[in-house]
């Protein structure tokens, strides 16, 4: 694999602003009040068990109208925002803040560009242009890991197709993203492992892809070494310093791989996670390893740079890591179900296009056997 020679990205759109540190949420319904007076807060269950969302809710300026909302948790699928958008366009606001998890964000990212829209959310998720003005949409990560806030994708399941993908445009990248470190006090250990190794996982793919540009480069190398340096000690403390590394670690891969798309393992994640009813995460975490043994040979010096940012070899690391989590694959010893659907769908993904190797059928179907053997 050749070194990257492009600076820019084509086409570099980010966030418009941010605004980081311990505190910042409590400041947010007024930031949105510059947005309009009607809002909306869609939130994860965490914001109420945490206590948080009484607090931001106590900050909003007396003429803002703030709508609730709560994300069910989970995998977003379109029924969900089927459902979410009804309420929403009842309260007709001005913008909407995503206050929670990968799956939160990118349901508050599709009401933002659908809400005005009439068409079937069917057929946006198949790649029909957005036909209506979005509203702005801000972005609130209370997990360190999905990166959904630096970016313009919604990844959502059709369940009746049985088919996980996104909906990109530039309307759906945040206005305003606040990252707090506060927020992630409260996350369970499992979400901590699951979402951490997500970012990992983006991290690597984006330092690895065949669409990097030196900034991509840059982002992705410095989370994989701030991942790593951070991941283990959040782990353990929440509540300690590692959740500020972890969270802008988790931001700058969202950048990186927004840039550069990420790689075969996210290929491969969608159609097994929405097969197999597994945490993304969790899958994308475990499908790491075989994958890297696959794309070593065409990283060159990018693997020694990838295994200098981890003071080990790159794929050593992640077992370890796994081990370290308690995170078992729930695919060694099953049986692979729907093959063939999951090798096409696979084929024909984004992510898979930017892998630093070419990615064959029988690749595919290779690397389907070691991650279920």
């Amino acid at each position: 694999m050749s070194d990257a020679i492009d600076i820019l990205p084509p086409d570099l759109i980010w966030p418009a602003r941010t605004v980081s540190g311990r505190g910042a949420v409590e400041t947010l319904t007024q930031e949105c009040a510059g947005f309009g007076r009607r809002g909306i807060l869609l939130h994860g269950h965490s914001l109420v068990d945490g206590d948080h969302l009484s607090s931001i809710m106590a900050g909003c300026p007396p003429n803002v109208a703030v709508l609730p909302l709560c994300s069910p948790g989970g995998e977003p699928t379109l029924a969900e925002l089927d459902r979410l958008l009804g309420e929403a366009r009842g309260h007709r606001p001005d913008w909407i803040a995503g206050v929670g998890g990968g799956s939160t964000m990118d349901l508050a990212k599709a009401i933002a560009g659908l809400l005005h829209t009439r068409g079937e959310l069917a057929e946006y998720h198949d790649g029909a242009p957005l036909d209506a003005p979005a509203i702005p949409f801000v972005a609130v990560p209370t997990t360190a890991g999905s990166g959904s806030e630096a970016t313009m994708v919604s990844v959502l399941i059709n369940e009746a197709a049985t088919v996980k993908k996104s909906i990109r445009d530039p309307a759906l990248m945040a206005r305003l993203v606040v990252l707090d470190p506060g927020l992630l006090s409260d996350c369970p250990a499992t979400v901590i492992a699951h979402s951490g190794m997500d970012a990992f996982v983006q991290a690597v793919e984006a330092y690895s892809s065949c669409k990097a540009t030196w900034l991509s480069d840059r982002l992705a190398l410095q989370a994989i070494e701030m991942i790593n340096g951070s991941i283990e000690a959040f782990y353990a403390t929440p509540s300690s310093a590692a959740a500020d590394a972890m969270l802008t670690a988790s931001y700058l891969t969202g950048l990186a791989f927004s840039f550069c798309r990420l790689g075969a393992v996210h290929g491969l994640a969608h159609p097994l996670g929405i097969r197999y009813r597994q945490a993304h995460g969790l899958v994308c975490a475990v499908c790491l390893p075989p994958i890297l043994a696959f794309n070593r040979p065409a990283l060159g010096k990018k693997y020694e740079a990838m295994c200098a940012a981890v003071s080990d070899d790159l794929i050593e690391r992640t077992v370890h890591l796994l081990a370290c989590f308690g995170m078992r694959s729930p695919f060694a010893g099953a049986d692979v179900v729907d093959r063939e659907a999951i090798v096409s769908e696979t084929l024909a993904s984004g992510s898979t296009a930017a892998n630093p190797r070419r990615v064959t059928e029988a690749d595919a179907n290779e690397l389907l056997d070691a991650i279920f053997s």
